[in-house]
């Protein structure tokens, strides 16, 4: 088990307890607030399609500013540098921008629930209750790195045992997200924005004068590792060496396209903020809006990597006290004072908590829509489904914590939660744009190779994990994994389509690609015609600046 060194305990005092309090006090308040808008499933799972897109696009972004995002991508910027800018400016703006101007037209239009649910339309039962189970198995297992994170840093920071750290984390995600629903869940999740932006700006501030600047950073990174650590395509030519191990096909087609539209476009988790939206225009600006936070994330996550690289320079080496992990715990024990300290306890508290209620809203939804809803009770009362919806939030929580020490044997996060990507949304995703793109596409072949191609980067990945496979680093491999699984996908979809009846045009009405359904606007609210608001500006905006936040990385 890989935890984070006890030498980072931290001096907290009456005011970061404090601040500590008022947080969870909040946090509390804003589920109870929420609690008297939720009437009946819609208003759990989906916030009565009436949140606002500026809510939803910085839930959106907050969402995925988990436990993955703040200790796992700042572990990527100690372990691979500049390479992990990759994760943010191919591996999720242009997925982001083709979510929002391409394929929410036909998740919101279609009024489903779920993304399982969109496959159960185009398809059959069969893809449905696969897609659902896969989601949900995943969801749970996401949802327990947030929690295992969170008890690992507690434990370092400020000596609270790990089994304690972990109730206390789920009870209170438990609490506001069964009270409150998923609109308490996306309220806190915006609050959980700001809250981890504040304390993450002054530790990268700090960290930044501890070792002088930013010429300090790249001097001593540099003197250290060479100049080709803080570069993002040096070195990515075929043949050539570099700390990712991977070239510049694989971090394009692996990272840039598998992994990255896999994750971001069918990942209820973040497609459910969209699908809450009060009107189509608010839902298709929501990962438009997401994109420019998210964009600039890496100044407040990476870089405190390179700078916990230079202050520990043997951190997640052999025989260190310190694992990759441990970047952002051990700049916050060395650098930040007794109040900032609090707030950064916070933000941290805050982002492990909003990457678990986001996975833990998403499975509650799926499996009370698509598994327990359709095949185990089904035509109940509506009443009956919020009651177990509520339930089932109480056993993703239970189940999360027994997941919680799978990502144990991981010394880095990010290279897990890159595992489960690969393995759950990679098939899903190519099955998916098959569904939207391809009117021959067929039940039986969505089926098959939705099984096939979640398999085929499982096995992959074992004979890795067992020597039959050798490779240079654990994202190399998750990369490779999801190039298998998306062309698996492919291979075995194809022949079977062009093999089986497909269904009759007239049922493929809004479920298959058109340009009259991508470019429908839906209905127009008030202010949604305003030039700054239109999502063509918004997603071509934020490929334009994510090229552009490229350039300092590739000179």
């Amino acid at each position: 088990m890989h935890t984070l060194a006890d030498g980072l305990r931290l001096s907290m005092n009456w005011m970061d307890s404090l601040i500590l309090v008022i947080y969870f006090v909040v946090v509390l308040g804003i589920a109870f607030a929420a609690k008297r808008s939720v009437h009946s499933t819609l208003d759990f799972f989906l916030s009565g399609r009436s949140l606002p897109a500026w809510v939803t696009g910085l839930a959106f972004v907050s969402a995925n500013l988990g436990a993955t995002e703040i200790l796992g991508m700042a572990a990527n910027g100690a372990q691979y540098g500049a390479y992990t800018v990759h994760w943010y400016l191919i591996g999720a703006i242009p997925a982001m921008v083709f979510l929002g101007l391409v394929m929410m037209p036909f998740y919101y239009n279609s009024k489903v629930r779920s993304v399982p649910e969109f496959l159960l339309r185009r398809f059959s039962s069969s893809s449905h209750l696969l897609s659902a189970v896969i989601f949900a198995v995943a969801s749970v297992l996401i949802a327990g790195v947030n929690l295992y994170a969170l008890a690992i840093v507690l434990r370092a920071l400020l000596g609270w045992p790990i089994p304690l750290s972990i109730v206390i984390a789920g009870v209170f995600v438990l609490i506001y997200i069964t009270v409150g629903g998923l609109t308490s869940a996306i309220y806190n999740e915006v609050l959980q924005f700001f809250v981890i932006v504040a304390a993450l700006v002054p530790l990268t501030v700090l960290g930044l004068i501890r070792v002088g600047g930013v010429g300090g950073v790249i001097d001593k990174v540099t003197a250290a590792e060479g100049a080709q650590f803080l570069t993002a395509w040096g070195g990515t030519g075929f043949g050539q060496d570099n700390p990712l191990g991977a070239n510049w096909l694989t971090i394009s087609l692996g990272l840039g396209f598998a992994i990255s539209f896999g994750y971001w476009t069918t990942n209820f988790a973040e497609v459910q903020r969209s699908l809450s939206a009060k009107n189509l225009s608010a839902a298709r600006r929501t990962p438009l809006i997401a994109a420019f936070p998210k964009m600039f994330i890496p100044l407040i996550v990476v870089l405190p990597g390179l700078i916990a690289l230079i202050v520990q320079p043997n951190i997640g080496q052999p025989g260190s006290e310190y694992d990759y992990n441990s970047a952002i715990p051990l700049l916050m024990a060395q650098l930040l004072p007794n109040g900032v300290l609090g707030l950064a306890v916070t933000g941290l508290m805050a982002s492990f908590m909003a990457g678990m209620a986001a996975n833990v809203s998403s499975f509650n939804t799926v499996f009370t829509n698509d598994i327990w809803s359709p095949y185990i009770k089904p035509n109940m009362p509506d009443s009956h489904y919020l009651t177990v919806g509520r339930v089932i939030t109480a056993i993703g929580v239970l189940v999360g914590i027994g997941t919680a020490f799978i990502a144990a044997s991981f010394s880095n996060i990010m290279n897990y939660m890159q595992t489960l990507f690969s393995f759950f949304n990679v098939p899903l995703f190519a099955t998916f744009i098959l569904a939207l793109f391809w009117k021959r596409m067929t039940a039986k072949a969505g089926f098959w190779g939705l099984l096939l191609g979640t398999l085929a980067p499982i096995a992959f990945y074992s004979m890795y994990r067992v020597g039959i496979v050798d490779m240079d680093s654990a994202q190399g491999v998750n990369m490779i994994a999801a190039i298998i699984a998306l062309v698996t996908d492919l291979v075995v979809s194809v022949p079977i389509a062009l093999a089986t009846k497909p269904k009759p045009a007239a049922e493929l009405v809004g479920l298959v690609y058109t340009k009259a359904d991508a470019t429908d606007s839906g209905e127009m609210q008030r202010g949604d015609e305003a030039w700054y608001r239109k999502p063509a500006l918004l997603g071509w905006g934020a490929i334009v600046l994510a090229v552009l936040c490229y350039v300092p990385f590739s000179l």
